[in-house]
């Protein structure tokens, strides 16, 4: 599908997008799959991140909201070594990325730790009680690398 398609269908299906993402000059950012669960007390967000290198990916907790945002590179044409690449499909979204999820909780006052394993982005979220100190938060990745 053309890229001007893609831009004639979000002014159509979604009014608006042309004025937030500069006219369509910029395409917007794709967001990825996740799933949260209830631990207990504890929250557990996992993001679908599979392709995208842990140094690429931003995580930002404000009030309630924990917002994730990166790139996922196509890597294609540094694999072919020299030779002409022509697409022949292409479903996997590239480009930059973006997701929110608001949850129940002040996350200011939250231990939030991150492990990035097999193309998932786990983010556990400790909500402090009342009274007591937030922990410093920890990321981990596959050897221990934090998500910036």
């Amino acid at each position: 599908m053309s890229n001007d398609l893609i831009r004639l269908m979000h002014a159509f299906f979604l009014p608006g997008a042309e004025t937030q993402w500069g006219r369509g000059l910029v395409d917007p950012p794709w967001h990825p799959n996740m799933d949260v669960y209830r631990v207990e007390r504890d929250w557990l967000v996992k993001f679908e991140l599979a392709g995208v290198r842990p140094e690429d990916i931003e995580l930002e907790a404000l009030g309630e909201r924990l917002t994730l945002r990166g790139v996922r590179r196509d890597l294609t044409s540094s694999c072919a070594e020299g030779r002409s690449v022509v697409h022949h499909r292409m479903e996997i979204a590239y480009s930059r990325f973006e997701r929110c999820v608001e949850l129940p909780c002040d996350l200011r006052a939250a231990d939030i730790t991150t492990q990035y394993r097999d193309g998932l982005l786990l983010v556990r979220i400790a909500p402090v009680m009342a009274g007591s100190e937030p922990a410093r938060g920890r990321d981990r990745g596959p050897n221990e690398e934090g998500i910036g």
